[in-house]
């Protein structure tokens, strides 16, 4: 056997390649996607081959992380559930299908990852590798029994490493696994899994690493000006940016004001609920700035039939569905979307906030003379929305006239209106005047 094992360094790849190696005696390659990690590739290499690895791969895929896979996203202002930007999710394709290359290069017949069996990941590298490779074979040792009985937990792993001289950051003190990118950083699992648990207290704020507490960020707001062209932001500052230079410099500005924080209970893809915790600044700034062009150059219909399908898309990239045709197909219209997307958005950056304070585009639909409630003369005139709004009210007045009011509605509402009977003044008035009339008639 020959395997391309997708390796991080961490804590659960550390202890596969030996364990690997040892217990099936295969040719173990190690792969590494370079996708922002920075400071967790140094000495990557090094660490592998001393811990089993035949050969070891770190590919720079940052350029091609933004451009292909975060932006894409980003046209579509993909979120999770309300609240998580996708930042792990949307790297494991790129991940998997960079090791399928590395797996064609040294003619490995086995790709292998260590994902355990309980999350989501495993999902997505197994089916990108159906979907670009269905005919190597996969090895993911967390649904090996041998494996779970040796390693029960994060505390024997953690053994396993010290024993076999493995340098890992994990320890028993803060055992939490994190995963770090381009997009943000992901922690989970350990002291996280209590959902009552607070990572904000002062001794706690440590595990943050790309963002100040909010609390802590500047008391001065700072502003930023980030230039769109077909949906994609190239341009902070007036400055001229690759995605990736995007991506870092908006992560810089977001760290600094403590933007982008997210602590969630999540559903996952095989079925239970787990908590995870979130950065995410410049990912955060982005998707609020592009929302912002948006509102200026998108047509009405056009934006609420694409904003159906986010809850979909972001779906198909949170189960691992990168490389399925019904996300490509999505992909399509949302792009098409994005034609005039156009302009310069200006953010107020502010204490974990981000506050908008302008927009411009020389494609906006926006028409002040339209919108002016000054009595400005345009082409839109009053009077025509009483017709408008008579034939919209047509079929809600037949189906009163037909079928009564709607569930839920006080029936009295139903009943026909009395005619208005006299107030006591005036009936009082009446008969004083019958009295003085009949008074008048006597005296004849």
């Amino acid at each position: 056997m020959k395997a391309v094992l997708a390796y991080s360094g961490g804590l659960d790849t550390s202890v596969i390649v030996k364990w690997f190696k040892e217990h099936f005696q295969a040719d173990v390659v190690t792969f590494c996607a370079d996708i922002g990690q920075q400071e967790e590739l140094k000495g990557l290499d090094k660490k592998a081959e001393a811990t089993g690895s035949s050969k070891h791969f770190t590919l720079d895929l940052v350029e091609e992380f933004a451009r292909d896979f975060i932006f894409p996203m980003m046209r579509a202002n993909a979120v999770y559930e309300g609240q998580y930007l996708l930042g792990t999710a949307i790297a494991r394709p790129l991940i998997a299908k960079a090791q399928i290359e590395i797996a064609r290069k040294v003619g490995a017949d086995t790709v292998a990852h260590g994902a355990t069996g309980k999350g989501n990941d495993q999902c997505r590298f197994e089916l990108t590798y159906a979907a670009l490779a269905p005919d190597l074979n996969v090895v993911a040792p967390w649904k090996m029994e041998e494996f779970r009985k040796l390693f029960p937990g994060r505390a024997e792993m953690i053994a396993y490493c010290k024993k076999h001289k493995i340098p890992v950051e994990a320890s028993l003190k803060k055992p939490y696994s994190m995963d770090r990118n381009l997009l943000h950083i992901s922690y989970e699992a350990g002291i996280l899994e209590d959902p009552w648990f607070d990572p904000t207290t002062r001794a706690n704020r440590g595990m943050f690493k790309l963002s100040v507490s909010p609390e802590d960020a500047p008391n001065k707001p700072e502003y930023v000006e980030l230039e769109f062209e077909r949906g994609d932001c190239v341009a902070v500052n007036g400055r001229k940016l690759s995605p990736a230079g995007v991506m870092k410099a908006l992560n810089k500005l977001g760290g600094k004001h403590g933007i982008g924080r997210v602590d969630m209970v999540e559903n996952r893809f095989v079925g239970m609920k787990s908590r995870g915790v979130y950065e995410t600044p410049g990912g955060t700034i982005l998707m609020h700035a592009h929302r912002q062009i948006e509102s200026l150059t998108m047509d009405r219909d056009l934006m609420h039939l694409r904003d159906s399908l986010i809850p979909k898309y972001a779906e198909l990239i949170y189960y691992g569905f990168w490389y399925a045709p019904e996300r490509e197909a999505l992909q399509a219209l949302i792009d098409k979307s994005q034609e005039h997307v156009t302009g310069t958005v200006r953010l107020k950056l502010y204490k974990g906030n981000v506050i908008t304070c302008g927009r411009r585009s020389r494609y906006s639909l926006y028409d002040e003379k339209v919108a002016s409630m000054e009595g400005v003369e345009s082409g839109y005139d009053q009077s025509d929305a009483e017709g408008f709004i008579r034939l919209n009210a047509l079929r809600l007045k037949a189906r009163h006239a037909a079928q009564g009011l709607p569930a839920g509605v006080d029936a009295s509402l139903n009943r026909p209106k009395k005619k208005r009977t006299a107030t006591r003044k005036t009936a009082a008035k009446k008969k004083t005047a019958a009295k003085k009339k009949a008074s008048r008639a006597g005296r004849r």
